[in-house]
């Protein structure tokens, strides 16, 4: 048994990065955690793993449909899944070393094993129980399944199945349409596979800008992925090494039934706090499972917090480290804040998509008068070069006092790109002030001065 000052359990974005604070900031720390390897879903099974894949099916794409136009000859490369596969867990295996290294010098303790808490101010990790004075859930979250449907990973898969895969599927078909289905499917369709995307909504990406989601679909489209809307899927039957997949139109009630090699069943998430004890302890819940918490991050219980995915708010990895951030710095007297207008959301397809703030759509409801200034990369020196001319910046500012409201991106590295404009909001600059900031050219940044000029004037290349 030992005691701490803090303990955390789960070492995904938000308790590494929680775990890493309260070191700094002098408060002895421990990290409960029960895979092999630290980092959580993000680092092993989520958004690094993904993200490797969508880097080497991207190079494939450039050298299938670009390098001939660049003067670049020569046969095309094949596909070496299992190569692939290896360089993904090397990615993996960087990346989760990484943050090892890290609690070694931060001097702060690995738990390894599954926790619970038995009661305020005592973690159970095996047969071992620790104290602590505070005790922060970090505990993430799991992929959501759909009722009748059983994920067995192999035919049917959730996001974490479908990074590996055996094989490339012939033909995937994709339940969802938001960012873990459009992502993975972006993988699969460079790569050969047949891809079908069925949601439910009448649109992709909910609760993104209108007009991104209109263009998205259009561009995916473009590449080969098919898309089904307003489709209710009604179950999932599994004969063999094949899948049926059955759907309803939501508009006329007919039904229809679709093959697949392979179905990924990206229907988003849910809070992960299986075996902490919770219950027992009388830690109070919302009716989604997550965890209720205070402006602080305290749940009602006192001594134990909560943050990122098992808590309120998106599902984000950037996220969960600001709000690991600003509760250890709240436990060393500090007074931090986190600024829940500005957290930036990204879908890693090429284009890549990128949203901040408010969207057309909420400030229309709102009743707030905006203007809204937009550039497309069609006239952006380096995108067109870079046969990366897809897509636009938009940004969104108030009608009277120009401050900025919200962006979104469509296009080239636009998840890097937004964080000026993040940068911008958190200091509530106004759109004037972007355009007269001097941008490098050619950059694919100009487009964002071009979008800030055009909440004024006018944009000088549109």
């Amino acid at each position: 048994m030992a005691n701490y000052d803090v303990i955390v359990i789960g070492s995904g974005p938000g308790g590494y990065v929680c775990a890493i604070r309260c070191a700094q900031l002098g408060l002895k720390t421990a990290v409960v955690e029960g895979r092999d390897t630290l980092g959580g879903t993000c680092l092993n099974v989520g958004c690094i793993p993904s993200k490797a894949l969508l880097h080497a099916s991207h190079m494939l794409h450039e050298a299938e449909h670009n390098f001939a136009a660049m003067g670049l000859k020569g046969k095309a490369p094949s596909v070496d899944w299992k190569q692939m596969q290896s360089y993904k867990s090397d990615t993996i295996e960087t990346n989760t070393k990484g943050i090892e290294f890290l609690f070694k010098k931060n001097k702060i303790d690995w738990l390894k094993g599954w926790g619970s808490i038995p009661a305020a101010g005592q973690v159970k990790v095996g047969d071992e129980v620790h104290s602590s004075k505070n005790i922060i859930i970090a505990s993430g979250s799991v992929p959501s399944a759909l009722p009748g449907i059983e994920v067995d990973q192999k035919i049917v898969v959730d996001s974490t199945g479908a990074l590996e895969l055996p094989k490339i599927p012939k033909k995937l078909v994709v339940i969802g349409a938001g960012v873990i289905g459009l992502e993975l499917g972006s993988v699969y369709a460079r790569l050969g596979a047949e891809v079908e995307v069925v949601e439910f909504l009448d649109v992709i990406t909910p609760g993104m800008d209108a007009e991104v989601q209109r263009t998205f679909q259009k561009l995916l489209t473009k590449q080969g992925i098919s898309f089904t809307l307003g489709a209710a899927v009604q179950g999932v039957e599994v004969k063999g090494n094949k899948a049926k997949v059955t759907y309803k139109s939501r508009k006329d009630d007919s039904e229809t039934t679709i093959d697949a090699d392979t179905v990924l069943v990206a229907t988003g998430r849910k809070p992960f706090t299986d075996g902490l004890g919770l219950e027992a302890l009388g830690v109070e819940m919302s009716d989604r499972g997550q965890i209720k918490t205070n402006a602080n991050y305290a749940t009602n219980v006192a001594g134990i917090y909560a943050i990122g995915d098992a808590i309120e708010g998106p599902m984000l990895a950037h996220k969960a480290e600001d709000e690991g951030m600003a509760v250890a710095e709240g436990l060393a007297g500090q007074h931090p804040h986190v600024n829940y207008n500005v957290i930036p959301g990204v879908i890693y397809t090429h284009p890549e998509v990128a949203s901040v703030g408010e969207t057309e759509e909420s400030l229309k409801e709102q009743g707030r008068s905006y203007k809204a200034g937009k550039f497309s990369f069609m006239g952006n020196g380096r995108a067109k070069a870079n046969f990366a001319a897809d897509g636009f910046v938009k940004i969104l500012a108030d009608a009277q006092t120009d401050r900025i409201l919200g962006a979104h991106i469509i296009g080239p590295m636009a998840g890097d790109l937004l964080h000026e404009i993040c940068v911008a909001m958190e200091f509530g600059a106004a759109a004037e002030d972007l355009a007269r900031t001097c941008h490098a050219h050619p950059t694919y940044s100009e487009a964002v001065r071009e979008a800030a000029l055009a909440c004024g004037d006018g944009a000088i290349h549109a």
